[in-house]
């Protein structure tokens, strides 16, 4: 039996026993889907721009230098002129299977691409906002994805009172929304397995939520290494599409 398939029988047996699974995630669920991640060798992080990343992904450059924002925002975040957008993957399907089935009571995300509801997830916790989420800044108007990549500027503008449209999306500098973060913390206090994929546990206060697991399985699924990686009941460093994908919902 190889490594691989062995681990995922290790993780169908603890599925099978459990009945409140969280799943906490992070950039790598997306990656699979061909959406760039930050951190990695190949990542936003590392790339030449006028600006650094994580200036332009900033509160105070969004108000001071808009368009540079939305420059960036379009191509990088929201992928604008990509003819066919990326969509859910096999982790992403697998993870609305088990909650449709009552296995998974959360998913705790921190991407904002929106692909755990499009694959079908009722309740997942956006601790860092999503692009599928949009707002004037001066009526308070909401906006969907498809109205910020049909936008003809490169600023959006609400249609109704002509004010700046700024994405739900946590800048640096902007604190994550109290309630999501509530909602979140309570679900994993509650689960008795957390699956915790593609994340390298880095990103702080999101990251420092797993410590709130009281549960009995602790399950980590990440290619590169983590500093929880002693935490873990069971550690995978495999594709977490090819592994969730195998499992089987009973």
């Amino acid at each position: 039996m190889s490594k691989i398939t062995e681990n995922i029988a290790k993780l169908q047996d603890i599925i099978d026993v459990s009945k409140r699974i969280v799943f906490f995630g992070g950039a790598g669920v997306s990656t699979e889907s061909g959406i760039p991640d930050f951190r990695s060798v190949d990542g936003l992080y590392h790339q030449k721009y006028d600006y650094p990343p994580e200036t332009i992904l900033s509160h105070g450059f969004f108000m001071s230098k808009t368009e540079e924002f939305y420059k960036f925002y379009s191509e990088k975040i929201l992928m604008k002129g990509v003819e066919n957008r990326p969509g859910p993957n096999a982790a992403h399907l697998k993870l609305a299977e088990l909650e449709e089935k009552g296995k998974l009571t959360a998913v705790v995300t921190q991407n904002i691409d929106g692909l755990h509801q499009e694959a079908g997830s009722q309740t997942v916790y956006e601790l860092h906002g999503s692009v599928l989420r949009n707002y004037c800044m001066d009526c308070g108007a909401s906006f969907d994805l498809d109205y910020m990549l049909e936008s003809e500027t490169i600023v959006p503008h609400c249609d109704k009172c002509g004010g700046v449209i700024k994405p739900d999306v946590v800048l640096y500098g902007e604190g994550l929304d109290p309630d999501t973060m509530s909602g979140a913390i309570n679900a994993i206090k509650e689960a008795d397995t957390l699956i915790i994929g593609g994340t390298s546990l880095v990103v702080y206060p999101a990251a420092g939520m797993v410590d709130y697991f009281k549960g009995n399985y602790i399950v980590l699924i990440n290619k590169g290494a983590t500093s929880h990686d002693g935490m873990a009941d069971l550690l995978i460093s495999d594709s977490i599409g090819e592994v969730l994908g195998a499992i089987n919902v009973k």
